[in-house]
C-alpha cells in the first residue's frame, strides 16, 4: 500500500495537480488568489503541454519513443536521488549571505524588473560557466543530449546541476539584495518559462512567436542553444530576458537556411541512458589519465570542452569561429 501511495503521490507530483487537489478537499477557495493558489494553478500548465505534444506527435506519426524514453529514466533516477538536495543549496544560501545584501528590496513590481534583471544576470553566469568550464559541462551535457526537442528535454538533467545552478543563482541575486520572496517568485516564473521553451516542434511548429522573438527569449532561441551546428553553439545563455545575451553578445537568432541539429558535438548513443548521463564524465576521466603532466590534468578540467594540450582545440569558439572565416571567404 505504501508503494501505491508513492506511486500515486509521484504521478500526481509530476503532473501538478497535489496543490489544486488540496484546494479542492479544503473547499477553501479564496486560497487560489494566494502565491500557493497560483503557482497551483499554473503548475499543471508544463505537464497538460507535455502530453498535448506527445498527442498531437501521435496523430501527426511524428512521436518517436526514443526522443522521450532515455529522458524518462533521468527523470525517475533523479527524482530518487536529488529529491531534497536542490532546496537545501537554496535555503543555505540564504541563510549565509542575506545578512551581506548590498541593498533590500521589497515584493512590488518595480523590485520585480530589478530582481528579475539580477536573475538573469545570475542564470547567465551560471549557463556560461556550465558550458565554457569541462567539468560543469559534464553536468550540463546530460541536458544536451537529446537529439530532438520538446518539452520533456526539460526534465533531463545531471542530478548535481540542479543544486550547482541555484547555489550560483541564489548567491548572485542574494548579494544583489533581491529577498527571498522575490526571489521565490522569479524562480517559479523562470522555471515555468524555463521549461516551456523547450516545446518541439510537435507544439509549436514555429517556435519564434512572433513579435516576441525580439522582445523575449522564446523556443526558436532555445532551439537554436540546444544545435550543435557551428553557428550555434555557445549562445542563448539567458532564460526569459535577452538582455545579458545582448550585452555580451551570446545572442543568436534561428537562421531559415541553417536547420537546428540537436544534441552534442560527442559521438553519443542518445538512446543509452548510461552514456547520455555519464558519458561526458567518461570522457573527462580518459583525458585526465592520459593527459601528461598535472597542470594539462587540471587544464583538461577547468578549460572549455574541446580543448586540448596538444593545442589541437575543438572547442565552441574556435569551431564557430573557423565556420564564420570560411563563410565569409565563400560569400566573398
Amino acid at each position: 500500500m505504501d508503494v501505491l501511495n508513492i506511486l500515486r503521490d509521484e504521478f500526481f507530483g509530476f503532473l501538478g495537480i497535489s496543490g489544486l487537489i488540496e484546494i479542492f478537499k479544503s473547499g477553501d477557495y479564496s486560497t487560489l488568489l494566494t502565491y500557493k493558489g497560483i503557482t497551483s494553478v499554473i503548475g499543471p500548465l508544463i505537464p497538460f503541454l507535455l502530453i498535448l505534444e506527445i498527442v498531437r506527435g501521435l496523430i501527426y506519426n511524428n512521436f518517436k519513443l526514443k526522443d522521450y524514453k532515455t529522458i524518462f529514466f533521468i527523470h525517475v533516477f533523479n527524482r530518487f536521488v536529488s529529491r531534497f538536495i536542490t532546496i537545501a543549496a537554496v535555503a543555505y544560501c540564504i541563510g549565509l549571505l542575506e545578512k551581506y545584501a548590498i541593498l533590500k528590496t521589497g515584493f512590488t513590481w518595480y523590485w520585480l524588473i530589478y530582481g528579475y534583471i539580477v536573475w538573469e544576470l545570475a542564470h547567465f553566469v551560471y549557463h556560461y560557466l556550465a558550458h565554457k568550464v569541462r567539468l560543469l559541462w559534464c553536468l550540463h551535457s546530460t541536458h544536451h543530449a537529446p537529439e530532438g526537442m520538446n518539452l520533456s528535454v526539460s526534465f533531463a538533467h545531471f542530478f548535481l546541476e540542479g543544486p550547482y545552478a541555484d547555489v550560483i543563482r541564489t548567491s548572485i541575486c542574494i548579494m544583489l539584495g533581491v529577498s527571498p520572496p522575490l526571489l521565490f517568485l522569479i524562480m517559479f516564473i523562470d522555471g515555468t518559462w524555463g521549461a516551456f521553451i523547450h516545446a518541439g516542434e510537435n507544439l509549436l511548429k514555429d517556435g519564434r512567436l512572433g513579435f516576441l522573438n525580439k522582445i523575449v527569449l522564446t523556443p526558436s532561441h532555445h532551439r537554436v542553444h540546444h544545435a550543435r551546428n557551428p553557428l550555434y553553439m555557445d549562445t542563448n545563455f539567458c532564460n526569459l530576458l535577452n538582455i545579458w545575451d545582448r550585452v555580451f553578445g551570446t545572442l543568436q537568432n534561428e537562421k531559415e537556411e541553417v536547420k537546428v541539429e540537436y544534441g552534442i558535438t560527442r559521438e553519443i548513443n542518445s538512446n543509452n541512458f548510461l552514456d547520455v548521463y555519464f558519458g561526458e564524465i567518461y570522457s573527462l576521466w580518459n583525458d585526465v589519465k592520459n593527459a601528461p603532466g598535472i597542470r594539462n590534468k587540471l587544464l583538461y578540467i577547468l578549460m572549455p570542452p574541446g580543448w586540448s594540450h596538444t593545442g589541437n582545440h575543438k572547442t565552441a569558439r574556435v569551431v564557430r569561429q573557423a565556420y564564420m572565416e570560411k563563410k565569409v571567404i565563400s560569400e566573398g
